[in-house]
């Protein structure tokens, strides 16, 4: 069968008709279903999921404005290790809120920002406190030990020993709290645990 042959069947095919009574029938059909649609229960949301949801909901955005009104009011006042110690409990609020993911608190001339972890992976350990200042541009950080901070442009690890002792690692740049009065690339550093600012 070629293409003309085919075209001539198709055109001479008749259409199937519905049996006579399908639109007599159609209007009943449909109204049929519309009713069972109606009487369908609407899926239930559990009140206890929901108000769960709420909850959690809640909570964040009051830690959010509190942290962010927070640090915005002390923007306004000199920055200093008295601060930071009024700010210890949100500190502590924030990493109840994010468990194991939060690597840094970081306050300078631009604002704060908060840096967490991708995955809950930040071991539990005493906060620290750094401070560095380039000229007149300071920034306050709390971190943890194991993490990693920018200091001038290089980042650095920050670690801490058994003695109390905070030290600042990098390629280019190593400090210790033990020799806090050495500068280190016209740095002025400051660290201790947090606990010891307070």
């Amino acid at each position: 069968m070629n293409d003309s042959e085919l075209n001539q069947t198709l055109r001479s095919a008749r259409v199937p008709e519905p049996p006579a009574d399908q639109w007599d029938r159609f209007p009943q059909r449909v109204v049929q279903r519309l009713r069972r649609e109606i009487t369908k229960p609407a899926p239930r949301v559990r009140p206890r999921q929901a108000l769960l949801l709420w909850g959690i909901g809640f909570a964040t955005a009051c830690l959010v404005i509190g942290f962010g009104f927070g640090f915005w009011r002390g923007r306004h006042v000199p920055a200093d290790d008295g601060s930071l110690a009024e700010s210890s409990k949100l500190i502590r609020e924030v990493a109840t809120l994010f468990p194991n993911r939060v690597r840094a608190i970081i306050s300078d001339r631009s604002g704060v920002r908060l840096v967490l972890s991708d995955r809950p992976d930040v071991p539990v350990s005493t906060p620290l406190f750094v401070k560095v200042c380039q000229g007149t541009k300071c920034q306050t950080i709390i971190t943890f030990s194991g993490q990693e901070i920018q200091v001038a442009n290089e980042n650095v690890e920050v670690l801490a020993d058994a003695r109390g002792n905070v030290l600042l690692v990098g390629d280019r740049l190593v400090w210790s709290s033990a020799e806090s009065t050495r500068t280190v690339a016209n740095l002025k550093i400051a660290a201790k645990p947090l606990d010891a600012v307070l």
